[in-house]
């Protein structure tokens, strides 16, 4: 499944894209004057292979669940239980993804790729409300810092798990799809995967996380130089690095963006875990930067380092750091109302108003 779904990414189609150009030339409103949205309008546009391209609608939020054994290590003060408790929450409609998910009108799927306590709530497959599906391929990844996070056997069952996901929101009808996330300690991984993508320093890849003091977050830095002293992660083999230094939701959502990339519908980046993902999915597959969109800057410092290295702008910049896809539902707005312009807004033309 993996490798199908890479050899179906394709480069944007540029025919698509320069008709883009031309329509936002003769719309009526001064060149440019849309800022950001005018070339993502173009973006969309190329990878539908069609301009307009569709109105990227219904949303749906896919949130990898996963926990991880560096966690013993002292990185974040939380207990790991709290990702099964979040788990409930998400399912309850409880969690600031659920209010921001209603405001928009998204799904919101969670998937326990890798939960290691007991989940308190049952699979469900309600469609009115949020749905659990059960697809855990391990209990929580080993601790990074003593071996591997995971074989590639189990990093590869977690990204197929995040294609096999793509495919049937996609089929269900979604036009968007947005990535959340949950895991105690997953930023970790994250800024591990981060620096061993983008060869930036551990302590530039790694922030705070839930809100760490001074000593936990040199602890943490620590933890990832040391992971990547044991492991020496190489790039150019992104299911090798996220077996020794991943998580299973970080592994899951490469899957998801590379899914989403191959049949040619967008992806709505959230913060530093999808971004950290992101690096995986581009290092699978190039091509498949062309179907992501930067839903928002995350307040870690090595969600920037990896949206420069993707070369993405993030559509805003609140500070925030919540995960679970909160920053993408709050952007998501912002992309309909690019594609929108392209179906809705006349021309000179047609709108017999006077050009420059």
């Amino acid at each position: 499944m993996l490798e199908s779904t890479v050899a179906a990414i394709r480069p944007l189609d540029e025919a698509a894209m320069a008709a883009a150009r031309e329509l936002q030339g003769r719309l009526t409103k001064p060149a440019g004057s849309l800022g950001a949205l005018e070339p993502l309008s173009v973006r969309l546009a190329g990878l539908a292979g069609t301009c307009p391209p569709p109105l990227p609608e219904p949303a749906a939020v896919a949130i990898f669940a996963g926990d991880h054994g560096v966690h013993a290590q002292g990185v974040t003060p939380w207990p790991q239980e709290v990702t099964a408790q979040m788990i409930a929450n998400f399912v309850a409609g409880g969690a600031v993804v659920n209010a921001f998910a209603r405001q928009a009108g998204a799904s919101v799927t969670v998937v326990d790729v890798g939960v290691a306590t007991p989940l308190p709530v049952e699979p469900t497959a309600d469609p009115a409300g949020p749905r659990l599906v059960a697809a855990n391929v391990r209990a929580g990844t080993r601790d990074l810092t003593v071996t591997a996070a995971l074989t590639r056997d189990e990093a590869r069952a977690a990204v197929e798990t995040g294609i096999r996901i793509a495919g049937e929101l996609i089929d269900a009808g979604a036009g968007i799809l947005l990535t959340g996330d949950m895991g105690i300690g997953n930023t970790t991984p994250a800024a591990a995967l981060i620096a061993a993508f983008t060869g930036v320093d551990p302590a530039a890849a790694t922030g705070r996380g839930t809100g760490v003091d001074d000593e936990t977050y040199a602890r943490k830095v620590g933890v990832v130089r040391a992971a990547l002293d044991r492991h020496a992660p190489d790039p150019a083999d992104p299911l090798g690095v996220l077996a020794v230094v991943g998580g299973l939701e970080h592994a899951a959502l490469a899957g998801l963006v590379l899914g989403a990339a191959a049949r040619r519908v967008p992806v709505l980046l959230d913060g530093v875990i999808a971004v950290s993902a992101a690096l995986a999915a581009a290092a699978f597959a190039p091509d498949a930067v062309g179907a992501m969109v930067a839903g928002h800057r995350s307040a870690e410092p090595g969600a920037t380092a990896a949206l420069r290295h993707l070369g993405l702008d993030p559509l805003i910049d609140l500070g925030l750091r919540l995960g679970e896809g909160t920053g993408a539902l709050l952007a998501l707005p912002v992309v309909t109302g690019a594609v929108r312009v392209l179906h809705e807004v006349a021309t000179f033309d047609s709108a017999g108003v006077a050009e420059k």
